[in-house]
């Protein structure tokens, strides 16, 4: 099978092409023999100079397994490497000594991470931690070594390289640090850059920039690029081939324009059906059913065979061989001949619960809320200042919809919801749920808010008591409350199992033996469980695959249809918001700039702010080039400690005037033809972005 693979990938690679990286038949394991998890099965590939290979496929699919082999940061138990070879430039890696490796690893195959935080030293400087490389490998003297690395730092675009050199790793914004990862990755000029994750964390807007400065770097430095990413819409822009993942083993592998044309695995068509387009209005997403793969079990079978539609004995009995399509296309499938001659699956029109009318009485009425957080110095921690997290913030929740907070990180959304919900108090502003003001409730009246009012949290993981068995973090708001008997309890929690898809087996299973996906929904059931009014979700999918996404999006619709909910939606995945929100309030800095029903913002934003967040949404189209024209916005996001006068977005704006730095713009409503408000705070909503 690995040699099939290689074969397949040197006929898609144009002639005179050289392989600078030959993975061949890598296997590796964890924990001991007889016990093990199988996390990578049998994977071969070719990266050509110069060449992007994009591996996808959900989480626990082996794609940072296989790159940290390859890394050499899996040398040593639990993990092990059973079989294979990774040739770069005909050197084995995986047979090298660590002394060896050292000098190849950061020198000519380096790597960005996911989470830059921790790939970086929290006590030495920026500066110190690109030197340290220049020197190691390069064996530059110290004035040598710290021009080029300010060179890099202007190279990915850090303002005051000179003086942020000094700067230490907490200083900066996560896009900051995620530009300082790939000038840490990048100042040796290595051959081979490896990407693993490294915009999973991050905005759409700093997604966007981190890929463009990406691709621009890999044409500057002539370096290939391997990206690890569960996004088959972010890499259609700018890679040359896909391989797609799963439970360890590579299933499709071809060129970016066909396996998005004419996908034959049932695994990567399930894939681009859960990718939500801003195109399709009104329609539902298509998940994939199931849970990600048990990968304790020998690959004897294909292991997509329990969620795939298309399974027959044979899937079950034999694991399928990777088989040539076309060129430079392969797949391992028992039946992709028959799949090749199906129509890809449309998406399932939806009934959508509409917008409440303007006249109905609104369930949750916001006005002029602020919530600021001192800043305190000195010994006797006097306040110097505050961080202005909402600054005037005001909207209204129709009963029966759903309202999306989105904006970038920082701007204040999650503040928002948390003020909301009485988790952070109010310093100016009211707060009004079902006509009744609740600030400062205390006693029966705050018992009666936390019952009406629930929240989905970010991190599902986080937010659940580790110690505590499903069944009991479930009934927990019911015991807090005393809502019914023991038995009624007990009954209640089977019902909200079976409510949110989860078996009642899982009942006694702890939450670290839940998959993401099923954690979530652990979470909406424990919110549902005292029959609650309104539901707060502070970006309940962020964390997910977006297989696992798509999932939860339509179980939160299904739920707001069959239960009568009201949502107060939080995120900044606006792809995914156009699926399951009514209207969306966009925020920047504090404020809200543009309110409107989800069909306006998204088909006629008004805001250049909005305008700029919309661009940069990927778009699961090689052919267009990944992403929209793109509007690049200027600077960076203000300090919310001192906000710019007027306008909050003038320093960044395209359309900026004077007046934008001397007036705050009031809001206008800019509705028209019965559609409902869109209200925009904008000295020039509606005019030409240049």
């Amino acid at each position: 099978m690995g040699a099939d693979m290689l074969a397949i990938d040197r006929a898609a690679r144009a002639i005179g092409q050289q392989a600078v990286l030959s993975v061949q038949g890598l296997s590796v394991e964890f924990g001991p023999s007889g016990n093990s998890v199988y996390a990578v099965n049998d994977v071969s590939f070719e990266l050509a100079e110069g060449e992007s290979l994009a591996i996808v496929g959900e989480s626990g699919s082996g794609k940072s397994v296989t790159v940290q082999t390859l890394m050499g940061l899996i040398r040593k138990p639990p993990g092990r490497v059973t079989t294979g070879r990774a040739l770069f430039r005909g050197r084995d890696l995986l047979a090298m000594p660590d002394s060896e490796l050292r000098r190849i690893r950061g020198r000519d195959i380096a790597m960005i991470f996911q989470d830059p935080m921790s790939s970086l030293n929290p006590v030495l400087t920026i500066g110190l931690q690109l030197t340290e490389a220049l020197r190691e490998h390069q064996g530059l003297p110290v004035k040598e070594a710290e021009r080029q690395a300010l060179d890099m730092l202007d190279l990915v675009g850090i303002a005051n390289a000179a003086q942020r050199m000094q700067a230490f790793p907490h200083q900066f914004s996560g896009g900051q640090l995620q530009r300082i990862g790939i000038a840490m990755a990048l100042v040796c000029k290595p051959s081979i850059l490896i990407a693993d994750e490294p915009t999973t964390a991050l905005d759409v807007t700093i997604q966007a920039q981190i890929v463009e400065l990406v691709v621009r770097l890999q044409k500057q430095l002539g370096m290939a690029i391997i990206w690890i990413s569960h996004d088959l819409s972010l890499v259609a822009g700018f890679v040359d081939r896909v391989a797609v993942m799963y439970a360890g083993s590579i299933v499709e592998q071809a060129p970016v324009e066909r396996l998005f044309a004419a996908p034959v695995h049932p695994y990567t068509i399930g894939l681009l059906n859960s990718i939500p387009s801003l195109n399709a209005a009104n329609t539902r997403l298509v998940p994939i059913k199931g849970a990600p793969p048990n990968v304790t079990l020998p690959p004897t079978f294909c292991a997509f065979a329990p969620r795939c539609e298309h399974t027959v004995a044979r899937c079950r009995e034999a694991k399928p061989v990777l088989e040539t399509v076309g060129a430079g296309h392969a797949t391992a499938c028992w039946r992709w001949r028959e799949l090749a001659q199906a129509p890809r699956m449309p998406a399932a029109p939806i009934e959508r619960v509409a917008a409440a009318p303007a006249s109905q009485a609104p369930l949750l009425v916001v006005s002029g809320l602020k919530v600021h957080f001192p800043i305190r110095r000195g010994v006797l921690r006097r306040q110097v200042g505050a961080v202005r997290a909402v600054d005037g913030v005001s909207f209204e929740v129709m009963r029966g919809e759903t309202l999306a907070l989105v904006g970038e990180s920082g701007c204040g959304k999650s503040t928002t919801g948390r003020a909301v919900l009485g988790l952070e108090r109010p310093d100016e502003g009211s707060i009004l749920f079902d006509g009744k003001d609740y600030a400062g409730a205390t006693g029966d009246a705050l018992k009666q808010r936390r019952r009406d009012m629930q929240m989905v949290f970010q991190n599902p993981f986080g937010s659940l008591n580790p110690r505590m068995t499903v069944g009991r973090i479930i009934g927990e708001g019911l015991r807090a409350q005393k809502i019914g008997t023991r038995a009624s309890r007990d009954a209640r929690v089977s019902e909200l199992l079976a409510l949110v898809g989860l078996r009642e087996a899982l009942r006694n299973r702890y939450p670290f033996e839940l998959s993401g996906g099923q954690r979530q929904r652990v979470g909406i059931a424990r919110a549902l469980a005292a029959n609650p009014k309104f539901i707060i979700a502070d970006e309940p999918i962020s964390a997910l695959d977006v297989s696992i996404q798509a999932q939860i999006v339509n179980l939160l619709d299904d739920l707001k249809t069959r239960l009568g909910l009201t949502y107060l939606f939080v995120g900044h995945d606006l792809s995914m918001i156009r699926y399951l929100s009514d209207r969306v309030a966009v925020m920047y800095l504090g404020r809200i700039v543009e309110t409107g029903s989800t069909n306006a913002v998204f088909g006629a934003p008004l805001h250049p702010y909005t305008r700029a967040l919309l661009s940069a949404i990927p778009v699961p189209d090689p052919k267009a080039g990944g992403t929209r024209r793109r509007i690049v916005l200027g600077g960076t996001v203000p300090d919310p400690s001192r906000p710019p006068p007027g306008c909050h977005f003038h320093p960044r704006c395209p359309l900026a005037t004077d007046i934008c730095a001397r007036v705050e713009p009031q809001v206008r409503d800019f509705g028209a033809n019965g559609a409902g408000r869109h209200l925009v705070a904008c000295h020039h909503a509606g005019e030409a972005t240049p």
